[in-house]
């Protein structure tokens, strides 16, 4: 479908005053107050085991029968509201909140908390049929019909409005309602999709006015001489297409576009909570790695959240660990589970598995443990995902396991959980490197480049902190402070913006130590490649060139620390040092330049390992310099075990689906059993142990 340029005019301006709420300012002092934690609300430092729980499903006897089974199993919160929004609005500018008043009353009366979670998305089938501009138009110009959930365009004005006058006729309501306690923003935000109407492309071109200023800025910054691509206004300025072909430029600032969409549409429902519920904490389930949309949360999350936040369903426990760290963020408050795995490993369940990741999450700063979901259901999309209650209305043993999880919780808090402790090391993750390095179908060079895993790079350097059970964040240091932190790592920082390498910079001529992997600081904030030495913008820091790269046909082969260390990504970099000194060197390169290179600037050390981060490599650098940079090792466990100290306490918890042993000096006595051992603890599957 062909945009009709007759209605540019009207159509910018209209984009331009709607960019305004994409565009908006940050958040004042009141919201950093308010990020802070929330010291005077009243759950702070208590651990919350309860439900996600959709009444809309329900007649009022189940309910009631519903809200007896939780009480009985010690549930202390719900999450209600979410994938409602045609129920608490059926008609447009028809509210009815009767039927929700008498489920808040009765959770009240049951001594059960709610998370109101303002149903944003999926929007009501009445608003698609009222206003078109809430439908999505793919990139070939078809206008597809919300055939699934999330099919809405945010980005539309309408949209915005309806959802921002949803919001505060719920927090008028409910803001001073005994049971709420907190409130959540549109389910698993971040997913979604991209939408190509002619106003979605006048809202993205106010956006690049306002980024760039003006079309020779926009030309140099999307490189538009190559190929014969110049924009000569505006007007000639079209969608990137997200599914692809396009160069990365283009793709980078999409990505970038619906991401301030997003936190946009996030910081009006923020607005409105400040309006109304200044008293309640915000914690919503983002999703902002959804492949279709997400959204830079690293960038955004002192904007729009108090907690972090998930939806957590694990698979792996790295994987896991890794993901609670970055929607964590920048926090000190602790983790909230809007969505707990409930049984997991299959579709009825595993039994032992939700409470021995329970108590993961415990050791990775949680303290809100919701069970998706209470019922099974009946209908819609998600007919074989098994809630605690059988179709039949029956309890299954999961409610029996989540009650001991209550149980136990309950004489877990005032003993340290939960955990507020800071992380000595910060490991550096950018949505912008992860979008980029991401291109979409088409021709791309970058694709034969870069062959890593963004992510995954990422998880590898957190993955010798996570197996010596030390605590790391996740942050992006484009955005958060670092001068807290004992060591920072940026594992294949392949966009390095000027945030982040002043951050760097000032880091490491303070005092601090970086250690950074190849792959890094090849490309600036447009996603263009530095016409400089690599690495970009901090060549004088790592004291190193490292333009030249390989893959070797060989597994790479490091002398590092008196032995030679095999690797299994073949990606290398020859570093040609300045200042820096060699750390290590390849063995089988033709050149057997340093692998490893350390340089003193200012008052601290910048590290540059030459090859993807990889365990082989990565593992053995990072221990080396526990004791350098003074990092407190955890309890020492075998593989599966995770492990904290808490208030004089150790926390053990066996993740394998086998029994485990770990050993310890002198006599332990279980605070949660009342076992006693000596020298070793014997630890079930999925089995846990407090020992004093």
């Amino acid at each position: 479908m062909k945009p009709d340029r007759r209605r540019t005019k009207r159509l910018t301006a209209l984009a331009i005053a709607a960019i305004g709420t994409i565009i908006a300012p940050e958040l004042g002092p009141a919201h950093a107050q308010s990020a802070a934690g929330h010291p005077e609300w009243p759950g702070k430092g208590q651990l919350f085991v309860g439900t996600c729980y959709q009444p809309i499903d329900r007649s009022p006897a189940q309910i009631r029968q519903d809200i007896a089974i939780m009480k009985a199993a010690g549930f202390k919160m719900v999450r209600m509201g979410d994938l409602s929004w045609d129920s608490f609005e059926p008609q447009e500018g028809h509210f009815t909140f009767e039927w929700f008043d008498h489920v808040l009353d009765q959770m009240q009366a049951a001594g059960i908390k709610v998370i109101l979670d303002i149903p944003g998305q999926p929007a009501p089938i009445w608003m698609h049929k009222h206003y078109p501009g809430v439908d999505i138009v793919n990139q070939d110009g078809a206008r597809i019909h919300p055939a699934s959930r999330y099919w809405d365009n945010i980005s539309d004005p309408d949209y915005r409005g309806l959802a921002r006058r949803l919001a505060e006729q719920m927090l008028k309501r409910y803001a001073q309602h005994p049971a709420v306690i907190a409130v959540g923003y549109d389910n698993e935000v971040g997913n979604g999709q991209m939408s190509y109407s002619e106003a979605d492309r006048q809202r993205f071109v106010a956006w690049l006015q306002h980024k760039y200023g003006s079309i020779a800025n926009l030309n140099q910054a999307w490189a538009t001489q190559r190929w014969s691509r110049r924009v000569n206004n505006w007007d000639e300025v079209d969608l990137p297409y997200g599914n692809g072909p396009g160069p990365n430029e283009r793709n980078l600032d999409l990505r970038r576009y619906w991401s301030d969409d997003t936190i946009g549409a996030l910081k009006d429902l923020e607005a409105a909570r400040k309006q109304f519920a200044p008293n309640l904490p915000t914690v919503s389930n983002f999703w902002p790695t959804a492949p279709t949309k997400g959204f830079d949360y690293l960038r955004s999350w002192d904007q729009v959240s108090t907690y972090g936040a998930q939806g957590f369903y694990p698979g792996d426990p790295l994987g896991a660990a890794f993901e609670v760290a970055m929607n964590r963020a920048g926090h000190d408050t602790p983790v909230w589970f809007n969505e707990f795995t409930a049984g997991g490993g299959g579709y009825y369940g595993t039994p032992g598995r939700s409470r021995m990741w329970a108590y993961f999450g415990l050791i990775n700063h949680a303290e809100t443990f919701l069970a998706w979901t209470f019922n099974s259901h009946i209908g819609g999309e998600e007919q074989a995902i098994f809630g605690l209650v059988d179709h039949d209305g029956r309890p299954s043993w999961k409610v029996d396991e989540f009650g001991q999880i209550a149980r136990e919780f309950a004489k877990l808090q005032g003993l340290g959980f939960p955990r507020y402790q800071a992380p000595q090391v910060a490991v550096a993750f950018s949505y912008q490197t992860y979008w980029l390095t991401s291109p979409p179908p088409g021709p791309n060079t970058m694709k034969e480049y870069y062959k890593a895993n963004y992510q995954e790079q990422a998880t590898l350097a957190f993955k010798p902190l996570f197996e010596d059970n030390i605590d790391a964040a996740v942050i992006d240091i484009g955005h958060d402070p670092i001068d807290k932190y004992k060591l920072v790592l940026l594992p294949s920082a392949y966009l390095m913006d000027r945030e982040t390498a002043d951050a760097v910079r000032r880091y490491v001529a303070s005092g601090g130590t970086v250690v950074m992997t190849g792959y890094s600081a090849k490309v600036d904030e447009t996603g263009k490649w530095f016409d400089t030495p690599l690495p970009g913008r901090l060549t004088d820091v790592f004291g190193v060139r490292t333009n030249e790269f390989y893959r070797s046909e060989q597994p790479l082969k490091v002398s590092f620390g008196g032995q030679v260390l095999v690797g299994t990504d073949p990606y290398y970099e020859v570093l040609e040092p300045s200042t820096a000194k060699p750390l290590a060197m390849f063995t089988n390169t033709p050149k057997q330049s340093p692998a490893i290179t350390i340089n003193q600037y200012g008052k601290g050390n910048a590290i540059y390992l030459a090859t993807a981060a990889q365990s082989a490599f990565i593992d053995p650098l990072i221990r080396s310099l526990y004791g350098k940079v003074g990092i407190e090792r955890g309890p020492v466990t075998q593989h599966g075990v995770v492990a904290r100290v808490v208030d004089g306490r150790t926390l053990y918890v066996n993740t394998n689906n086998a029994p485990a042993t770990v050993e310890v000096a002198g006599a332990k006595k279980d605070v949660l059993t009342g076992a006693s051992y000596s020298r070793k603890i014997a630890l079930a599957p999925y089995g846990v142990a407090l020992v004093q």
